[in-house]
Protein backbone atom coordinates (compact mmCIF):
# COMPACT_ATOMS: atom_id res chain seq x y z
CA UNK A 1 0.00 0.00 0.00
CA UNK A 2 1.45 3.71 -0.86
CA UNK A 3 -0.78 6.75 0.19
CA UNK A 4 -0.06 9.14 -3.02
CA UNK A 5 -3.31 11.41 -3.26
CA UNK A 6 -4.81 13.62 -0.32
CA UNK A 7 -7.97 16.01 -0.68
CA UNK A 8 -8.78 18.66 1.20
CA UNK A 9 -12.07 21.45 1.44
CA UNK A 10 -11.74 24.53 -0.03
CA UNK A 11 -14.61 26.95 -0.30
CA UNK A 12 -13.49 28.76 -3.39
CA UNK A 13 -11.22 26.86 -5.55
CA UNK A 14 -10.80 30.55 -7.59
CA UNK A 15 -8.41 32.01 -4.54
CA UNK A 16 -6.86 28.30 -3.45
CA UNK A 17 -5.42 27.18 -6.73
CA UNK A 18 -2.89 30.18 -7.16
CA UNK A 19 -1.79 29.38 -3.32
CA UNK A 20 -1.07 26.11 -4.35
CA UNK A 21 0.54 26.96 -7.41
CA UNK A 22 2.65 29.36 -5.53
CA UNK A 23 3.74 26.99 -2.66
CA UNK A 24 5.13 25.10 -6.33
CA UNK A 25 2.73 22.26 -6.91
CA UNK A 26 1.85 22.21 -10.54
CA UNK A 27 -1.19 21.87 -11.42
CA UNK A 28 -2.40 19.28 -13.58
CA UNK A 29 -6.71 19.09 -13.30
CA UNK A 30 -8.71 22.38 -13.06
CA UNK A 31 -12.38 21.11 -12.77
CA UNK A 32 -13.91 24.33 -11.40
CA UNK A 33 -15.70 25.16 -9.51
CA UNK A 34 -15.24 21.78 -7.85
CA UNK A 35 -12.41 20.09 -7.96
CA UNK A 36 -8.54 20.89 -8.91
CA UNK A 37 -5.70 18.46 -8.63
CA UNK A 38 -1.74 19.50 -8.45
CA UNK A 39 1.42 17.01 -8.86
CA UNK A 40 4.32 17.51 -6.13
CA UNK A 41 7.20 18.43 -7.39
CA UNK A 42 8.76 15.71 -6.19
CA UNK A 43 8.22 12.03 -6.29
CA UNK A 44 4.78 11.15 -8.13
CA UNK A 45 2.62 12.38 -4.99
CA UNK A 46 -0.80 14.32 -6.15
CA UNK A 47 -2.40 16.40 -3.80
CA UNK A 48 -6.35 18.23 -4.99
CA UNK A 49 -8.69 20.15 -3.26
CA UNK A 50 -12.77 19.78 -3.33
CA UNK A 51 -15.04 22.30 -3.14
CA UNK A 52 -17.50 22.46 -0.16
CA UNK A 53 -20.06 24.06 1.16
CA UNK A 54 -18.73 24.68 4.71
CA UNK A 55 -15.46 24.01 6.31
CA UNK A 56 -14.74 21.01 9.12
CA UNK A 57 -14.80 22.77 12.62
CA UNK A 58 -12.35 22.07 15.11
CA UNK A 59 -8.76 21.33 14.29
CA UNK A 60 -9.21 19.47 11.33
CA UNK A 61 -6.06 17.86 9.31
CA UNK A 62 -2.65 18.74 9.15
CA UNK A 63 -1.18 18.37 5.88
CA UNK A 64 2.87 17.98 5.67
CA UNK A 65 4.97 18.69 2.31
CA UNK A 66 8.93 18.17 3.14
CA UNK A 67 11.04 20.46 1.39
CA UNK A 68 14.76 19.92 1.31
CA UNK A 69 15.84 23.46 1.12
CA UNK A 70 13.13 24.37 4.13
CA UNK A 71 15.09 27.71 5.03
CA UNK A 72 15.59 28.87 1.45
CA UNK A 73 11.96 28.06 0.37
CA UNK A 74 10.04 29.52 3.64
CA UNK A 75 11.96 32.79 2.80
CA UNK A 76 10.75 32.67 -1.05
CA UNK A 77 7.34 31.82 -0.44
CA UNK A 78 7.69 34.96 2.24
CA UNK A 79 8.99 37.19 -0.60
CA UNK A 80 5.77 36.13 -2.62
CA UNK A 81 3.54 37.27 0.20
CA UNK A 82 2.57 34.12 1.68
CA UNK A 83 1.86 34.83 5.39
CA UNK A 84 3.87 32.06 7.54
CA UNK A 85 2.62 31.37 11.01
CA UNK A 86 5.73 29.91 12.40
CA UNK A 87 9.17 29.81 11.08
CA UNK A 88 10.93 27.00 10.39
CA UNK A 89 11.92 25.59 13.47
CA UNK A 90 14.10 22.19 14.63
CA UNK A 91 11.28 20.31 16.52
CA UNK A 92 12.09 17.51 19.45
CA UNK A 93 10.39 14.86 16.86
CA UNK A 94 14.33 15.36 14.73
CA UNK A 95 12.15 17.19 11.74
CA UNK A 96 12.73 21.11 10.86
CA UNK A 97 9.23 22.61 10.50
CA UNK A 98 7.48 25.89 9.04
CA UNK A 99 3.59 26.20 9.58
CA UNK A 100 1.47 28.31 7.70
CA UNK A 101 -2.49 27.87 6.97
CA UNK A 102 -3.65 27.92 3.59
CA UNK A 103 -6.91 30.14 2.20
CA UNK A 104 -9.56 27.91 3.94
CA UNK A 105 -7.59 27.76 6.95
CA UNK A 106 -6.50 24.58 6.48
CA UNK A 107 -3.13 23.68 8.56
CA UNK A 108 -0.28 22.95 6.23
CA UNK A 109 3.39 22.45 7.55
CA UNK A 110 6.42 22.49 5.35
CA UNK A 111 9.11 19.95 6.69
CA UNK A 112 12.23 18.60 6.34
CA UNK A 113 12.65 15.33 8.25
CA UNK A 114 15.38 13.36 6.29
CA UNK A 115 16.39 10.18 7.54
CA UNK A 116 14.66 10.65 10.68
CA UNK A 117 10.95 10.65 9.24
CA UNK A 118 11.26 6.66 8.53
CA UNK A 119 13.94 6.22 10.49
CA UNK A 120 14.39 8.20 14.14
CA UNK A 121 16.29 6.73 17.18
CA UNK A 122 13.00 5.77 18.73
CA UNK A 123 11.93 3.19 15.29
CA UNK A 124 10.02 0.16 16.37
CA UNK A 125 12.31 -3.12 15.48
CA UNK A 126 10.91 -5.81 13.59
CA UNK A 127 9.92 -8.97 15.59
Amino acid sequence: MNLNQITIPSLNLEKSIPFYETLGLKLIVKALPDYARFECPDGNTTFSIHRTETLPEGPGISVYFECKNLDEHVANLKSKGIKIDQDPTDQSWLWREARLKDVDGNQLILFYGGDNRLNPPWRLTSK
